[in-house]
């Protein structure tokens, strides 16, 4: 079995340049997880030891879950594959027309049901974060974080447990600080969020 990093790298996922990333932040290296997931045995292969190690969890009694929720876009096949892995279903939050994270297309949860957001790259946890306050007000729980990068730099804490298929160093800049700026390199924003 490859690990994460070797089927980002093959999938062409895995991209260094100038980025804008979808919290505002500027980076030398950029995640593209739709190009790992356009080929279902790799994602399959990403995420297989993350639902492993969630499923020990489960086991040892330190997790419950009830069901699995992905942000769109990027979120929404790491919902669908951690859900068919672990069994469990799967759904996703999406922005509304007025940009905000919301619970649409028929999809409910229920008062007390333990949900674990699935996303495919984590920075900062913002959209994490936004999907959490949306299925924490309809009274879901939130039990834990899966993904397949954990990306965050050093000091950024997430409330919640994490499962990450890989732990990845990179740069990551305010936008009024950025070495990548300061030498005159064209920043490209190849996410789905407006900024």
């Amino acid at each position: 079995m490859k690990d994460a990093i070797t089927l980002l790298r093959e999938s062409g996922a895995m991209l260094e340049g100038h980025f804008l990333l979808s919290s505002g932040r500027h980076s030398d290296r950029y995640f593209q997880c739709a190009r790992l997931f356009q080929f279902p045995r790799r994602a399959e292969e990403a995420l297989a030891p993350v639902a492993e190690r969630i499923r020990a969890d489960i086991a040892a009694g330190k997790l419950v879950l009830d069901a699995v929720a992905g942000p769109a876009m990027g979120g929404v096949i790491a919902a669908y594959e951690l859900g068919r892995q672990l069994g469990l279903p799967a759904f996703f939050t999406e922005r509304d027309e007025a940009g905000a994270m919301s619970l649409r297309r028929g999809f409910t949860v229920e008062r007390g049901q333990r949900i674990l957001i699935a996303e495919d790259v984590v920075t900062t946890g913002k959209s994490s974060g936004e999907s959490a306050r949306v299925l924490e007000a309809l009274g879901a729980e939130i039990a834990a974080l899966a993904c397949v990068v954990d990306r965050r730099a050093a000091g950024i804490a997430l409330p919640w447990p994490l499962y990450a298929a890989a732990a990845v160093q990179a740069g990551s800049w305010d936008a009024g600080n950025c070495e990548l700026c300061r030498r005159g390199l064209p920043a490209v924003k190849p996410g789905s969020r407006r900024l």
